[in-house]
């Protein structure tokens, strides 16, 4: 059994789901969150630290959907755009220092990219969490 929920907290998708609940296992598949309102415009252009902090709301939101906390979050897979070491290292410490810190302390992969899906878009985490009974 899965159930799929797209959190009023978070903006309208183009068919996707932000939270895919897979019941065998209580496994949550969060879609990439990126940095996003709830009308789905880009917040903070330009500005890597506003974006990361819309993305962890939104990752917050989702997993909060998902009956799950940022302590749950088993895999997590962080994709900046940048080839500079220094913009990844920076982005791994605010989001070390984020409302979702505790999720980066299981298996997580860093990822300079060339671009993301949404014009002006500098930053998007993939999150996987194992759900409380």
């Amino acid at each position: 059994m899965m159930k799929r929920i797209n959190p009023d907290e978070l903006h309208k998708t183009p068919g996707y789901h932000h939270v895919t609940i897979v019941e065998a296992g209580r496994t949550a598949f969060l879609a990439g969150q990126c940095p996003l309102d709830q009308t789905g415009a880009i917040v903070g252009p330009g500005d890597l630290d506003a974006q990361i902090d819309q993305v962890a709301a939104n990752a917050l939101a989702a997993l909060a959907a998902a009956g799950a906390r940022p302590e749950h979050v088993v895999r997590s897979v962080i994709y900046v755009v940048s080839g500079d070491s220094s913009v990844l290292g920076s982005a791994w410490r605010r989001l070390n220092d984020s409302v979702i810190a505790p999720a980066f302390t299981t298996a997580s992969t860093l990822l300079g990219v060339a671009q993301l899906g949404f014009s002006g878009q500098l930053v998007e985490v993939d999150l996987t969490a194992a759900l409380p009974n």
